[in-house]
């Protein structure tokens, strides 16, 4: 641009000051004030001379950059929308002797500003960015953040790798040590013969007549560690204890004192860790036998039929087939002047019938039981009762199973050897309480010659917190009395029951105790109750 086309060229101070732009880019020139120049700012400069154009206000255009004349013929601006407009007073009119001060320079303006403002919002445009660069932008984000995740997901599975590496060698080297302990010698051999280490499931079954009102007792013990399945028919004779310590007899006590009690009292006798009961009345018995489809049964005796004249409802007789009016005719049958342990034979054989012609499934088992429609007992839900018939299933069809009666004295105890034998092996070895807290229990044999002692024993060894056990009466009477026990940590509980029983502490000693005790007591001559 030369002078002639520039009507500013001869003085470029007195050239319009440009406040801004419009909506088109087009510079706007301030109309109030066209003597007077502005910086980029919109402020009131003074006159100032040609070298004060490198003061800082006036070395920048509105977009903050160095102004470049030669290049401005060749920008090309961009649209914009102009900014708000500044409102700024007009210059003030002097009153008489009041003297204005005049306006500030630029550079002593930005020198006594602690923080002078650089640049305004409105004069900054802001230019969208084509869609597609934004796409990118996003893609991008999202390929770095997937990446991301993969990486801590691959950090992730190496560090459950890792630890499950490592559960794996803990379990090697504890397998490894358990299988050197079990068989690296005599001692672990006999160790695991021991039975402690043994489990058992346990449940007792109750056969509730309902013509005549009689009973039979027997418990089903499945032994999952010798693989083995055994019914153990208990006489109604069997002398326990009922809540309180009061003695009773087994038969009494599942027709008064329900199934509840005589479990917890099969416990505190044997020391067996009983789960649940299950009362099977004779017509659930029949109804059983028919949904199996018949049992096969060596018989040992003929049954009558209901009446006279009515054919046999069992004929004795190797493998007789049986359906569910005879399975039950020959469970219940004691013929005149028969001992009780025939008649309760008769019903293990059943039983053990049932369990060959049940299904090894717990499923199908499950659905056997509930097919008889019973009420179950709350300690054994019918689940449970079908999984624990369908694993002693198993056993009799492979032909580990047996049937025992367990010994029983004319007095309702316990035979000393065979009993001991049958709750050590059968049982669960030594004798253990199902609970830690439970009460020592004491075994009492009477050997002092008269039967008032026994009570007396009874009634102190009760209150003072022992659950007692009636082991009977000796077949002679002994000079001192003995509490023996046979494990060393039943020590101190021995001379505990000792001094219960006013005992001196030179009857206890260690030696063969009952099996289904804690600690035995003989009572001698020496004892006064």
């Amino acid at each position: 641009m030369n002078d002639r086309q520039d009507p500013y060229a001869h003085d470029p101070y007195a050239r319009p000051q440009v406040y801004g732009y419009d909506a088109y880019g087009q510079p706007v020139y301030r109309p109030d004030a066209p003597d007077l120049a502005y910086d980029a700012y919109g402020r009131p400069l003074q006159q100032a001379q040609p070298q004060q154009q490198t003061q800082p206000y006036e070395q920048y255009d509105a977009y903050g950059q160095s102004p470049q004349p030669q290049q401005q013929t060749q920008q090309e601006w961009i649209p914009r929308q102009a900014g708000p407009p500044v409102h700024e007073e007009p210059p003030r009119q002097a009153a008489p002797h009041e003297q204005i001060p005049e306006p500030r320079a630029a550079s002593d303006q930005a020198a006594q500003d602690p923080a002078p403002e650089a640049y305004r919002t409105e004069q900054f445009s802001f230019i969208e960015e084509p869609d597609e660069d934004s796409e990118d932008v996003i893609d991008w984000l999202k390929f770095t953040e997937s990446r991301t995740e993969r990486r801590d997901e691959r950090k992730r599975k190496g560090r459950n790798r890792v630890i499950a590496l490592a559960v794996v060698l803990v379990l090697a080297v504890g397998g490894g040590v358990g299988w050197f302990l079990l068989s690296g010698g005599d001692a672990g051999k006999g160790a695991a013969k021991a039975g402690a280490g043994q489990k058992r499931d346990v449940i007792v079954v109750h056969l509730r007549e309902t013509r005549g009102g009689g009973s039979s007792t027997a418990l089903l013990v499945d032994n999952e560690t010798t693989k083995k399945g055994t019914t153990v028919l208990l006489p109604n004779t069997l002398a326990v204890a009922k809540d309180g310590g009061a003695a009773t007899t087994l038969g009494k006590s599942v027709q008064e004192a329900g199934t509840g009690d005589t479990r917890d009292a099969l416990n505190t006798l044997l020391g067996a860790d009983i789960k649940g009961s299950w009362r099977l009345d004779t017509p659930y018995l029949e109804n059983l036998v028919e949904l199996v489809g018949g049992i096969s049964v060596d018989t040992d005796v003929t049954v009558p039929g209901a009446k006279a004249g009515d054919r046999p409802l069992v004929t004795q007789g190797k493998g007789q087939t049986l359906g569910g009016q005879a399975a039950v005719a020959y469970a219940t049958h004691r013929a005149p002047g028969e001992a009780p342990d025939k008649q309760l034979t008769r019903f293990g054989q059943v039983m053990q019938g049932v369990l060959r012609k049940l299904s090894t499934d717990p499923a199908t088992a499950t659905t056997t039981v509930e097919s008889l429609a019973q009420i179950p007992d709350p300690s054994l839900s019918v689940p449970q009762l079908g999984a624990s018939l369908a694993h002693l299933a198993a056993k009799a069809k492979q032909g580990s199973y047996d049937t025992s009666v367990l010994p029983v004295r004319a007095d309702g105890t316990l035979g000393e050897q065979a009993a001991d034998t049958m709750v050590k092996d059968v049982l669960g070895g030594t004798v253990k309480n199902t609970d830690k807290n439970a009460p020592p229990r004491v075994s009492v044999k009477n050997a002092t010659g008269g039967a008032a002692a026994a009570g007396a024993a009874q009634v102190t060894l009760v209150n003072g917190g022992y659950t007692y056990v009636d082991a009977g009466s000796a077949s002679s009477a002994e000079a001192a009395s003995a509490v023996v026990y046979a494990d060393d940590a039943r020590a101190a509980e021995a001379k505990e029951v000792a001094k219960t029983l006013g005992l001196p502490e030179r009857a206890v000693k260690k030696g063969q105790a009952a099996g289904n005790a804690d600690v035995t007591v003989v009572l001698g001559k020496d004892y006064k109750g």
